[in-house]
């Protein structure tokens, strides 16, 4: 079972110890990890900061995700504009 309030996408980088991720539900929300566990362990406790965060500034908090998804993948390169 997913223990998270929302979809998180890990991306693996060209470094085998070093990956990110953002949640596509959580505006804002980005972290790094040094696995894929510890991606998932921050993101579980990051995006209750998050969202309390959010509350305290008194902005809007998007809906738990009734079926959160965990997603790896490779790093998207980012286009240059």
């Amino acid at each position: 079972m997913v223990d998270l309030d929302y979809t998180i996408v890990i991306e693996a980088t060209d470094e085998p110890d070093y990956f990110g991720f953002y949640s596509p539900d959580l505006e804002g929300f980005t972290g790094i990890g040094y696995s894929i566990e510890d991606c998932i362990y921050k993101a579980k406790w990051g995006m209750k900061e998050h969202v309390a965060l959010l509350e305290e500034e008194g902005l809007p908090v998007p809906q738990v995700n009734p079926n959160p998804k965990i997603i790896v993948q490779n790093e998207q390169a980012m286009a240059v504009v």
